[in-house]
């Protein structure tokens, strides 16, 4: 495990849900983990080198690494979104196929109009309404903080709303269980879904503590500003937000790190409270899919091929498994239940899972879900 000053840098591993999924973050890897209809599991990895803030090293300093981390955490988001829809559909024999090029333009498509409604929603919206303050003889700084306040409320009841849709109800489920294994690794344990399961699905460094930070800070921040037009004042405060970022992002790395501290544990509590609005207690099979996106980025630390299991124990049997070594940047499909499959070659049908051009046309190994 990758070391920090003579301690085990755990507090550097994150991660997102995804589609039927978890995406799991180490200092040097990135690993998305799905399951597939037909109940495997469907795992890729690679270096995140080949990301934003491997490309821009030069700017992972203290307030600036913040910004750039939110535009990486982006990219790796939409990589891991784009896999993890791939895995459902190419999985999934009542699905119809759809070409990568229109997959691809569906999700950009989705990600151009969901920052659209963001920042009408979250930008636009609180200003118009706070602008009705005026009529009500309140001073700019007061107007700024309903401002701030109105944001904070949309952004909390937006975010209850979803959750009542089934589809982001499994998001969220898949979102505890990847809370629930960062807290167990965090917690010196070893990395198995009984020591996942028994961890809270709450967790300091969470994106949901990290926005709703943002909004609070920027409500000071906003409030020093006065209120210009709101032609202008729109511009200024999405300038200045990437800053904001930054600051707030230092602010939850260092909780982070001593998360244990009093300190830490009022400034992060609100934000902690909001995760129990984007998380969901989940099910064993959703950790374990959990469970298998961070157990490869902890193998690939430790250079170790996660898709290269030699050994397992089952039913107090050790059984030698033996085949190629896996290309570490191609998809591969983990055993249910901990269960090893017969060691046999699949199939060849070259599906191609969405890594572009240079996709090695041999398909994820066929693991049949146990009894």
């Amino acid at each position: 495990m990758p070391a920090e000053s003579g301690k085990q840098a755990y507090w550097r591993y994150g991660g997102q849900a995804v589609i039927e999924g978890v995406m799991m973050r180490s200092p040097r890897y990135f690993a998305v983990a799905c399951r597939a209809p037909d109940g495997q599991i469907i795992l890729r990895a690679e270096p995140v080198a080949k990301g934003w803030l491997g490309r821009l090293q030069f700017l992972n300093k203290p307030f600036l690494r913040g910004a750039l981390m939110l535009i990486d955490s982006l990219a790796l988001g939409i990589r891991a979104l784009n896999f993890s829809s791939t895995v459902q559909l190419e999985n999934d024999p009542d699905a119809k196929p759809m070409p990568k090029s229109l997959n691809d333009l569906a999700i950009g498509a989705t990600i151009f109009v969901s920052i659209g409604l963001g920042l009408l929603l979250f930008f636009a919206l609180p200003t118009y309404l706070a602008d009705v303050l005026k009529r009500a003889h309140w001073d700019n700084f007061q107007i700024n903080l309903a401002e701030g306040a109105i944001r904070i409320g949309i952004f909390l009841g937006y975010v209850g709303a979803i959750g009542l849709m089934p589809d982001i109800r499994r998001v969220f489920q898949y979102h505890g269980a990847e809370h629930k294994a960062i807290n167990a690794l965090e917690a010196g344990l070893e990395n198995t879904v009984e020591n996942a399961r028994a961890q809270t699905r709450l967790h300091p460094r969470c994106g949901t503590s990290f926005v709703l930070l943002v909004l609070v800070v920027a409500i000071f921040v906003f409030s020093l500003m006065g209120r210009p037009p709101i032609y202008i004042r729109l511009p200024m405060h999405l300038a200045v937000l990437p800053w904001i970022a930054s600051f707030t992002y230092e602010i939850i790395r260092f909780a982070g790190k001593y998360r244990d501290g009093f300190l830490a544990k009022y400034l992060l509590a609100p934000g902690l409270w909001s995760q129990y609005l984007t998380t969901r207690e989940p099910t064993d099979d959703q950790i374990e899919v959990s469970v298998a996106s961070l157990q490869a980025v902890i193998d690939m630390e430790n250079d170790v091929d996660p898709f290269l299991r030699r050994q397992v124990e089952e039913e107090g049997a050790h059984h030698e498994v033996e085949g190629e070594q896996h290309d570490p940047l191609q998809p591969v499909a983990l055993p249910v239940d901990g269960n090893l499959a017969d060691d046999q070659s699949a199939k060849e049908d070259g599906r191609d899972l969405g890594h572009g051009e240079e996709q090695i046309e041999r398909p994820a190994q066929r693991v049949p879900e146990q009894d």
